[in-house]
């Protein structure tokens, strides 16, 4: 779905259910336009961004276009509560493609919830965007020559299928993320769009699929010293904050998160751990087999920045920022 079909399709059914109208005008520029609100006797006009679904990793970038360019609006097909609430707290305004709107300027303050979507033909499930293909697609973004490895290999590293991995390469292609050099030869083409894409279905439908538990440690001083603790690179180690204190030495973590390929009960009785459903030790799956990054105490790069990018704590996006920034952006934004 497109910029102007987003919009007239969010317009549209704004006035349908309520009698506001908008009138939208594009433009060229950091915002993608301006839309106008007839309100009573009066006209509002507010800047304009158009997503199809806004996630949690771009909320930053809307914050700074936000503080530029009041009255500020969000257009979306589709918004999540937690984003709704988000862009409230930061009194930004949405419209979403159900006529939800919320609108908060020092004139006006408009505010419509409860509005479901009419749901139409159900769209054909892209395979790389399923669990195990995004297992596979992490694995392809972590190196760029890991495209044109057998699908044998890709199968050893990732624990996905054959099947699934001719799968997720024909689910790439068709979205446009994959160009044939030759017979033998591909590349990974749009990254920058592959890993926005790869951090929501990760957020959605991956990291939540590899949680082994929440934890707390039996001594609480073995929170404040984790560095302290035995690792085992390769088996199990450091994600999200943590990792991203390691990385950048900037970050004081609230949350530990671990991936493991370790048992639980072993992991358990070396560190010292008893479950706790509020426990701030996250221990999660380890999915990826890669020498390389599985040398360093910590996760690759690539999926640290993840990790503090979806948490929407303001302290770790900065941190992801200056992550993605330092180690990521040159590699993501070459093509």
């Amino acid at each position: 779905m497109n910029e102007n079909k987003i919009i007239i399709k969010a317009l549209t059914i704004l006035k349908d259910l309520t009698g506001i109208v908008g009138i939208w005008k594009s433009l060229d520029s950091e915002i993608d336009g301006e839309i106008d609100f007839l309100l009573s006797d009066k006209k509002l006009r507010v800047s304009t961004a158009v997503k199809k679904e806004l996630r949690s990793f771009q909320m930053s970038q809307i914050i700074e276009l936000a503080k530029k360019h009041e009255p500020f609006l969000v257009v979306a097909d589709r918004l999540f509560p937690q984003i709704k609430e988000t862009l409230r707290q930061h009194k930004i305004g949405y419209l979403d493609g159900a006529g939800n709107l919320y609108l908060n300027t020092s004139n006006q303050f408009i505010w419509i919830d409860g509005n479901k979507h009419t749901e139409t033909e159900k769209p054909v499930t892209n395979r790389a965007f399923t669990k195990t293909g995004l297992k596979t697609v992490f694995f392809l973004l972590l190196k760029e020559n890991n495209i044109n490895l057998s699908y044998r290999d890709l199968a050893r590293a990732t624990n996905v299928s054959l099947g699934n991995i001719k799968n997720v390469i024909t689910g790439l292609k068709d979205a446009g993320f994959i160009l044939s050099i030759t017979d033998k030869e591909m590349h990974l083409q749009n990254r920058k769009a592959l890993l926005d894409r790869w951090i929501a279905g990760y957020r959605e439908t991956l990291k939540p699929s590899l949680q082994i538990g929440n934890f707390r440690f039996l001594k609480s001083e073995s929170f404040t010293n984790w560095q302290n603790l035995t690792i085992s690179p390769g088996e199990t180690i450091w994600g999200g904050e943590p990792a991203g204190d390691l990385i950048t030495n900037y970050l004081n973590p609230e949350i530990l998160t671990i991936y493991t390929s370790e048992k639980k009960t072993a992991l358990m009785q070396k560190w010292k751990l008893l479950p706790d459903e509020a426990g701030n030790v996250k221990v999660y799956e380890k999915f990826w087999n890669d020498p390389e990054s599985d040398k360093a105490p910590h996760a690759p790069m690539l999926l640290v920045y993840a990790d503090l990018v979806i948490t929407d704590d303001s302290r770790c996006i900065e941190t992801a920022e200056r992550i993605y920034n330092q180690y990521l952006k040159d590699e993501f934004e070459r093509y």
